[in-house]
């Protein structure tokens, strides 16, 4: 039997903000009441890095998503992955950071009175980029997921 609701996720479009590029999350589906996932891709420019979501000392500033709105979507619990222990010029520590590409991890459940119909889930990821020498000011990038009930 086929569900009587289903969701569908992906990006509106990859937004690129200052040294970090978020793409589009991968399509998923699911029935009302539902638990889904999405993967939200990031790509930091090459020779520069991003500190993670639990950076090695409080005065860095850490990645992190936060919803301004779900739609009929709840939760939007995000997973990091394990970042990189790297030493710098600039630091007398090694820092705990994001470089390269990976992915962050979200999960949401599909309201079980969600309405059929379109909708988006409205995000910012907030980051600061560095390089071996500089750490930028921080900036923010959108992230726009959008669903389908039917």
């Amino acid at each position: 039997m086929l569900p009587l609701a289903l969701v569908t996720l992906w990006s509106l479009s990859a937004q690129s903000s200052g040294h970090l590029k978020v793409g589009e999350p991968t399509k998923v589906a699911a029935a009302r009441g539902a638990t889904v996932g999405a993967k939200i891709p990031v790509t930091v420019d090459p020779g520069f890095h991003v500190n993670s979501n639990h950076p090695a000392d409080d005065y860095l500033i850490p990645l992190k998503l936060t919803w301004t709105s779900l739609g009929a979507l709840e939760g939007g619990e995000v997973t990091y992955p394990a970042p990189k222990l790297e030493k710098y010029e600039f630091a007398d520590k090694p820092l705990s950071v994001f470089s390269g590409a990976f992915s962050l991890t979200v999960s949401f459940k599909v309201a079980a009175n969600a309405p059929p119909g379109p909708g988006v889930a409205v995000g910012k990821l907030r980051y600061q980029a560095c390089n071996s020498n500089t750490c930028f000011p921080p900036k923010t990038a959108d992230v726009n997921v959008t669903y389908q009930v039917q």
